[in-house]
């Protein structure tokens, strides 16, 4: 009896170890089946965030399923002071699902926290020089992304960020593309993808993006891409979408290669809503 009750067990928890990705979106889709968002919500989105404004209802409608699902899966915690509120909370959403419109929940699967400071902070740093000696100092921030989970982002610097829609500077855009980096186990400005072929294309046309743009840097030559993208890898990934989606025309003249490589991950097309 004990052996027959054993067996089972263990042919049910086989089955929802195999089964638990589709068992987990059938519990989301029905939980957050009816959630959508208030009228108040939307009018924070139309003021706070330009391009929500511009979105086709189709987009727009998806844009805000995402958002409910993520503010109620993601861990928000106010530091140094902060008093978090449910607008703070929308906006960071809001900025996060934009990057993963058409992709399906969970979203940032690794992602377990924000931390929002009010402005600027202090973070550890330490360095190791040629002889071997380390030295330790606080370096101001404005954002972290934590392969561990945790992102960390200035408030001001959100608010900045939606403030001023058109000048490739978003800070919730910008870590939240580390996270995508991240997916992959290892931060190098390649996020997950799909096949071997696509990773050939990626390497060969990102490498050739990104060599270009530390020339151009180098000798002050004309450049859409923010200089901070020359600094490695992970952040011209970053900083690229971010120029993606604040910046889309003028990258897509810029380097039209690259913005049909980023066009093809995000599954979207930013010059439709701009």
């Amino acid at each position: 009896m004990i052996n027959t009750l054993l067996l089972v067990c263990l042919l049910i928890f086989v089955t929802v170890f195999w089964r638990w990705p589709t068992i987990r979106q059938h519990f989301w889709q029905r939980k957050y089946k009816t959630m959508a968002l208030n009228s108040q919500q939307k009018e924070i989105l139309l003021r706070c965030m330009p391009i929500y404004k511009k979105m086709t209802d189709a987009d727009r409608a998806k844009l805000e399923r995402h958002i409910g699902w993520f503010l109620n899966e993601k861990r928000f915690v106010g530091c140094d002071g902060l008093t978090l509120t449910a607008a703070m909370k929308l906006i960071v959403a809001a900025d996060a699902c934009l990057l993963v419109l058409h992709k399906p929940w969970p979203l940032y699967n690794n992602v377990k926290e924000i931390l929002l400071y009010p402005s600027a902070y202090y973070a550890p740093q330490s360095r190791r020089d040629s002889a071997g000696l380390v030295s330790y100092h606080n370096t101001v921030r404005l954002g972290e992304s934590w392969p561990g989970g945790t992102l960390v982002l200035s408030w001001h610097d959100v608010l900045e960020g939606n403030r001023l829609p058109s000048d490739g500077h978003n800070l919730v855009v910008h870590e939240f593309a580390h996270q995508l980096d991240q997916e992959t186990g290892q931060t190098t400005g390649t996020p997950l993808l799909s096949s071997a072929a696509q990773y050939k294309e990626w390497g060969r046309v990102f490498s050739r993006a990104y060599n270009q743009l530390k020339t151009h840097v180098a000798y002050s030559m004309h450049h859409v891409i923010h200089s901070y993208g020359a600094t490695n890898e992970a952040e011209f990934f970053a900083v690229i979408t971010e120029t993606f989606i604040e910046k889309p025309a003028e990258l897509r003249q810029y380097d039209p290669e690259i913005y049909r490589l980023l066009v093809d991950y995000y599954q979207f097309d930013p010059i439709v809503w701009h």
